[in-house]
């Protein structure tokens, strides 16, 4: 973002020793009426570092300058009556909390980082995170209406010098087909027998939690008892939506199948078209027998289309296990810009195993099937295709007009942005504590009046 705001500062600061000899949490900023105390900051920063993340002191003058970014949008919100369903707050919670017991290696590991228990944690973050999900729709609301029309791309592409323009790296354009094994009933009879075990349990008054702790093999929700959050009819596989929904607040499932796994769930909460649900899964995992399957099946596919019998798109289709690719004819899109459904993916942003392969492979060449992980920790086969592969090249209009496009826009958007930034500027009143003035980034923001 450009330099948002030249509002002016007024120093501001203040800390006092307790009896203990201990720091009272100190005002670290002002915008407007709201106070950014120095202990959100840190939060944050303890956060930053949970991920696994190397320490960098500098990353707190970015945190200020976000926090004092949230709380001019936030305060903007109550104005234009701009609000979030507690059930989103609750959404945005579960999903850090997971992500962070995840990267943590489990809840008791985060909770010594954090010197707190997680519900304490929760408790904490919670107006925090409100804030963030409000001040975020305000922005949005603030650039709703923005767009770029082919003659303002085409004005914005001539607009840069020639110096300025960006060096678009090798590009590929990979299809693939994936394909897990499938399990025969037999096969499936210990997982199934497993999950029944644990709902005998669970009936006989075994506390639903502690089990999901000790046994689901979803390694994200386990470390939370099982809790997946709020969620709605579009979020989870149609197998469980079709459970979830039917089951009382309190209610607890019989086993029931989906592609992951045995599942017995228990819902926790209803609010209108959400519902919030623990689970606890028991894996399906593959024997030798269904490997042996799938890898002959594959290759009966890949000799089908490298004989031309049928296209890769069609048995991408038809065959391919991967439902975010088989309806785009098995092609991968770019992460970066799946706004515009873009198939053309730089090579430094591809998935290494991905790389690995294509990477000696000639344009229009199709791999052999192998073994492969996917990213949930399914294994299956997997084949690729090369369509198509661009050599480095400066930037052009017609051969770029889609990333020039995303350049126009984001150009636009921060102009927009800022102008809404200036026009607060005049009537907003900002302090920062003086230990935090030496931040490069905080200087935008504007001089201190003496």
């Amino acid at each position: 973002m450009r330099k948002i705001l030249a509002i002016v500062i007024i120093i501001f600061f203040t800390g006092q020793i307790n009896s203990s000899a201990q720091s009272i949490d100190k005002i670290a900023g002002v915008v407007g009426g709201a106070i950014i105390l120095q202990s959100e900051i840190e939060m944050q920063y303890a956060e930053y570092i949970s991920q696994g993340n190397k320490p960098d002191p500098e990353l707190k003058c970015v945190i200020l300058q976000n926090l004092l970014t949230q709380k001019l949008l936030s305060q903007q919100a109550i104005i234009d009556s701009v609000t979030v369903e507690e059930s989103q707050v609750d959404d945005a919670i579960d999903r850090r909390m997971r992500s962070m017991v995840s990267r943590a290696g489990g809840e008791e590991r985060l909770e010594q980082f954090l010197g707190r228990s997680i519900l304490q944690y929760k408790d904490q973050v919670r107006g925090d995170i409100r804030e963030q999900l409000v001040a975020n729709k305000m922005q949005n609301k603030i650039t709703e209406n923005v767009s770029v029309t082919p003659m303002e791309v085409k004005r914005f592409f001539e607009s840069l010098s020639k110096d300025s323009l960006p060096y678009i790296n090798t590009e590929v354009e990979v299809g693939e087909i994936v394909m897990y094994p499938k399990l025969n009933t037999a096969e499936k009879g210990g997982a199934r027998a497993k999950a029944n075990d644990l709902l005998d349990r669970i009936k006989k008054g075994e506390d639903f939690a502690v089990l999901a702790r000790l046994y689901s093999q979803d390694p994200i929700s386990a470390a939370e008892g099982g809790d997946l959050g709020f969620f709605d009819r579009t979020q989870m596989v149609k197998e469980f939506t079709a459970v979830a929904f039917k089951l009382k607040a309190g209610e607890v499932s019989s086993v029931f199948e989906s592609e992951f796994g045995f599942h017995i769930m228990q819902v926790t909460e209803r609010r209108g078209e959400q519902v919030s649900a623990r689970h606890i899964l028991i894996k399906l995992e593959p024997t030798q027998s269904s490997m042996d399957r799938t890898k002959a099946f594959s290759d009966s596919i890949y000799k089908g289309i490298i004989t031309k019998k049928i296209t890769f798109s069609t048995a991408a289709a038809l065959y391919s296990d991967n439902n975010e690719t088989k309806y785009n004819g098995g092609m991968l899109l770019n992460e970066e810009d799946v706004e515009n459904r873009s198939t053309f993916i730089p090579t430094d942003k591809l998935d290494p195993q991905v790389f690995v392969v294509i990477d000696t492979m000639k344009v229009g060449s199709y791999s052999t099937p192998i073994v492969f992980k996917a990213p949930n920790g399914k294994i299956g086969y997997r084949f690729l295709h090369l369509k198509s592969k661009t050599e480095p090249h400066q930037a052009n209009l017609e051969r770029d007009f889609p990333k020039i496009k995303i350049a126009t826009m984001a150009d636009k958007t921060d102009r927009v942005v800022s102008e809404w930034f200036e026009k607060r500027r005049a009537t907003t009143y900002v302090r920062i504590s003086p230990e935090l003035l030496s931040c490069n980034n905080l200087k935008i923001w504007l001089t201190p009046i003496k």
